[in-house]
């Protein structure tokens, strides 16, 4: 069995955790080198002090001694207490110092010393001073080490995520833009206000940032342009093919007239996609929204398609949008499901949801993994791909979802989910002021398909 690795939370990923796990152990390793930098140093130095005061108390003692006067308290010949080791040494002729337990000189009861003993006639001639304020001076210098570091780890922590949080929440925004930019929306820039003035020096967040909003400015400004040429392109158009398709009705009846005028519709068609494609990029539609039930619009396109498609309805859905673009999207799916694919092809309205699928070779492997693309088409080469660019256009301006797929079994399938109209109130009967019934409570007349619609 194949043991699964640990995986850490995704939190632990960010920057600012990164910071923190960074100057947290940072500030322990400085903290820890500064404490035991400074506990060597001062208990070096309080250590010396006590063994110069020690050593100092051995001249006198010894001085005492060989007088032949008495021993001031804290001294003695070998006396009881005497670390072993330090016996030796003076045992051996040598002088040394220890920190060990001995007998307050004044109260008797025992505690930290510091020892210093000598030779006397082969004993061990034994003075020792108080060390227990020495071992409190440095316990305490310890505390306060201890003390002073966790402070100064929590307020460097602090700061440091104060200072990071300020470059994460810039870092943020930008990614924020960038997403709104990605998602269509040009007009979207950073601002970082450490950019408005090229002469204050900048961060590489504000670097970044400011290649960011002229990155967009520079792709708004050619999209523009290239919006622009296209509708002017499609107005320039449509005068000429005007006077083009009159002409063609001049043409004596015969093959070659067919030919030509088979030929200027298809022109005019895509003179009326390239503008609707103009006008979708240009973000200027405005819906018209109204209830409508979802199953009789569909099979009302389908009728106006004239393509043989079977039709299945499933649970009926009242959906609020634009029946004209509505329309246009399926109209368009059909259209393509007809042209690139194989029959038969279904149409299934169930719910809010709207599928068309045909039983061909499917969608190409690019515009399941990017979405349709305008001139960009395969197969035989039918169309000029932009049936599919406007349905997905269109579907966006009524706030539908058009997903492409494969059947399970082969073959297209387009689903197109729309947002399902919930009454909340229901005393007002069958009343429906933008449904597709008319007065007399037949089918609306008015619902064919506007337009041609041209698959990809």
């Amino acid at each position: 069995m194949r043991r699964r690795r640990f995986r850490s939370p995704s939190w632990t990923a960010s920057l600012t955790w990164k910071s923190a796990v960074f100057l947290t152990a940072m500030c322990c390793t400085l903290a820890a080198l500064l404490g035991f930098l400074v506990h060597t140093a001062v208990t070096r130095q309080v250590v010396e002090q006590a063994r110069e005061k020690t050593l100092s108390k051995l001249e006198a003692v010894t001085d005492a001694y060989e007088a032949g006067e008495p021993l001031p308290p804290g001294s003695g010949v070998d006396p009881p207490g005497l670390p072993g080791s330090l016996r030796a040494l003076a045992a051996g002729g040598e002088r040394g110092t220890l920190v060990a337990d001995a007998p307050h000189p004044r109260h008797g009861r025992p505690g930290p010393a510091m020892w210093a003993a000598g030779p006397a006639d082969g004993r061990a001639l034994a003075a020792w001073t108080d060390y227990g304020h020495s071992a409190r001076t440095i316990a305490g210098l310890d505390r306060a080490i201890i003390g002073s570091s966790l402070l100064a780890i929590a307020a460097t922590l602090l700061a440091g995520l104060f200072a990071v949080g300020r470059v994460t929440r810039r870092l943020h925004q930008s990614a924020r833009v960038a997403r709104r930019i990605s998602a269509g929306d040009l007009d979207a820039r950073v601002a970082d206000p450490r950019t408005a003035r090229p002469v204050r020096a900048q961060d590489e967040v504000a670097i970044v940032a400011g290649a960011l909003d002229t990155m967009a400015s520079t792709l708004q400004r050619k999209l523009q342009t290239e919006q622009r040429f296209t509708a002017d392109v499609a107005h320039e158009l449509r005068t000429p093919l005007t006077g083009l398709t009159a002409a063609t009705e001049l043409l004596p009846p015969g093959r070659p007239t067919e030919l030509v005028r088979d030929r200027v519709r298809a022109m005019r068609a895509l003179t009326e996609d390239l503008l609707e494609i103009s006008r979708l990029d240009a973000r200027t539609e405005q819906v018209d929204l109204a209830v409508h039930d979802l199953g009789p619009v569909a099979e009302r396109v389908v009728r106006a398609s004239g393509a043989p498609t079977e039709v299945r309805l499933g649970r009926a859905a009242r959906v609020e949008t634009d029946r004209r673009r509505l329309e246009r999207v399926i109209g368009n799916l059909v259209a393509n499901a007809h042209r690139h694919g194989a029959p038969p092809v279904v149409l299934e309205a169930d719910g809010p949801v709207v599928s068309v699928r045909d039983h061909g070779p499917g969608f190409p492997a690019y515009l399941l993994e990017d979405g349709p693309q305008r001139f960009r088409t395969e197969g035989a080469g039918k169309g000029h791909g932009l049936g599919l660019t406007i349905a997905l256009g269109q579907a966006e301006v009524i706030g539908a979802r058009l997903e492409f797929a494969e059947a399970p079994d082969g073959g297209a399938l387009a689903r197109l989910t729309l947002p399902e109209y919930v009454a909340f109130d229901d005393g007002d009967g069958d009343g429906n002021p933008g449904g597709d019934r008319g007065p007399d409570g037949g089918d609306d007349p008015d619902g064919s398909t506007r337009g041609s619609p041209h698959g990809s």
